[in-house]
């Protein structure tokens, strides 16, 4: 007797269209994984919605798994009750095996691929003698821009099976948004974690790849005749030189004063974009200047 369990549409779990490409699923999967972290949300669903979107990301970024996926057809819809065709045959095929060590898989998962990750570490439906298979981890980490430029050692808290494991992790040079660190053997069974690292928004910089940018104010005598300001990067202080005639949206460039890369002596740039700050009170000698400026111009 085959039950009913509720649809899931991966694809509008992860916000991807059916015809998404996997750099497309990858990079929502990202998006969204690093918003809905319990450690990093808020959110009283947070847990739940973080288990989804793994899932989610479980099927679609496999081409095997989401080929079978969609096979189902487009025309379910999420949460919908649903019961796999008479013909369905569930079970794995084998091949390379990555699970989210937060959390078990839903029904329609388990229904669709023949009873989830379980079966398949226990040796079920494998025949006697069977060895369980060394189940590989893969999670995400947030760091601030700061912890990424500077390296060091993170503690990763896992949870599995009830278990909590405690995970240091060393941080190289080389950081940028998307990068994955493997930890080889730490996960359950022998298998090995996978982390990648998120870079979570900065109130000053914007970041690109190794490349950071910020915005400055400058006076607009200093636009105009040009001058020095002090600009602060993530490693300290810097003297930038403004051009006489500066423009507001202009860019500017400090070499070498963005993220690191792997090479050593080698990184990133800065970019500084110029914003005028025009006074807002202005005493009457000040106002007559601008008025004499006004009057020559």
């Amino acid at each position: 007797m085959r039950v009913a369990v509720k649809y899931k549409d991966y694809y509008e779990i992860l916000g991807v269209s059916r015809s998404a490409t996997q750099d497309e699923v990858r990079k929502a999967y990202r998006k969204l994984a690093k918003k809905h972290h319990p450690d990093v949300s808020k959110e009283k669903d947070a847990e739940a919605r973080y288990k989804e979107i793994n899932e989610a990301y479980e099927v679609l970024k496999d081409p095997d798994k989401r080929a079978r996926y969609d096979a189902l057809g487009a025309n379910w819809e999420q949460g919908q009750d649903f019961t796999p065709p008479p013909n369905w045959q569930g079970g794995w095929q084998g091949g390379h095996v990555e699970f989210d060590m937060e959390g078990g898989f839903s029904d329609f998962f388990k229904t669709i691929f023949g009873g989830g990750f379980s079966d398949i570490f226990s040796g079920a439906g494998r025949g006697a003698g069977a060895h369980p298979m060394k189940r590989d981890a893969e999670v995400a980490l947030e760091l601030t821009l700061e912890e990424a430029a500077q390296g060091g050692v993170q503690t990763l808290l896992l949870r599995s099976g009830g278990e909590d494991r405690t995970l240091n992790v060393n941080l190289p040079r080389g950081i940028i948004e998307g990068s994955r660190i493997r930890l080889p053997g730490k996960a359950p069974g022998g298998g090995d974690v996978y982390v990648t690292l998120h870079l979570a928004r900065h109130p000053v910089f914007e970041c690109s790849g190794y490349d950071l940018t910020r915005t400055i104010k400058i006076a607009p005598w200093d636009a105009v005749l040009g001058g020095t300001v002090s600009v602060e990067t993530l490693s300290g202080e810097v003297a930038l030189k403004i051009p006489p005639g500066s423009q507001g949206g202009q860019r500017m460039r400090l070499r070498g004063k963005g993220l690191p890369k792997r090479a050593p002596n080698e990184a990133g740039d800065m970019y500084v974009r110029l914003e005028i700050a025009l006074p807002r009170i202005l005493t009457e000698r000040q106002k007559e200047l601008w008025e004499e400026l006004a009057a020559l111009g």
